[in-house]
């Protein structure tokens, strides 16, 4: 009997011993669990912060390239009026040498029909010029003055949708 009791207390020993480690492993992986939900929340807060970074550099981005885009657009609305006041220029040089040939032709006495409807010609150009390089001026005044008067109406439906 002495058997069994000495075998019985090595039992129960293990025992004790096996659940004493069986505790000890369920709070290695508590503590484990608790450093990785740690490290979860460490690695969702860096993902946080560089997906708003990422957002800031796609919006300035976005910024730019409007910027770039309004950019060449004015230098186009500039090349069109550019072009325009060459055209006045032109159309005021030939009226200025049809005024002078009129001008010659009557101190001379000499009415000559073709030098006048050669200064009419030149005077309607110039005409048609100036209107085309007000229109080109307007055009542009108007292109610049659209996004400052868009502007406040989604600034406004912010607000209303606030």
């Amino acid at each position: 009997m002495s058997d069994i009791d000495d075998l019985q207390r090595r039992i129960t020993a293990a025992m004790d011993r096996i659940a004493g480690s069986v505790g000890n492993a369920g709070a290695a992986q508590a503590k484990i669990a608790a450093e990785l939900a740690t490290a979860l929340e460490d690695e969702k807060l860096a993902n946080a912060q560089l997906s708003e970074r990422l957002q800031a550099l796609k919006d300035r981005y976005d910024g730019e390239v409007n910027n770039a885009k309004a950019v060449a657009n004015a230098e186009a609305r500039i090349t069109a009026l550019d072009l325009e006041v060459q055209r006045l220029r032109t159309a005021s040089d030939q009226l200025r040498q049809s005024n002078a040939a009129l001008r010659a032709a009557n101190e001379e006495g000499v009415g000559e029909p073709h030098l006048i409807n050669a200064a009419m010609v030149a005077e309607l150009e110039a005409l048609r010029a100036g209107r085309a390089v007000d229109v080109a001026e307007a055009s542009s005044i108007i292109s610049a003055l659209m996004p400052l008067l868009e502007a406040p109406e989604t600034s406004s439906k912010e607000q209303s949708d606030a």
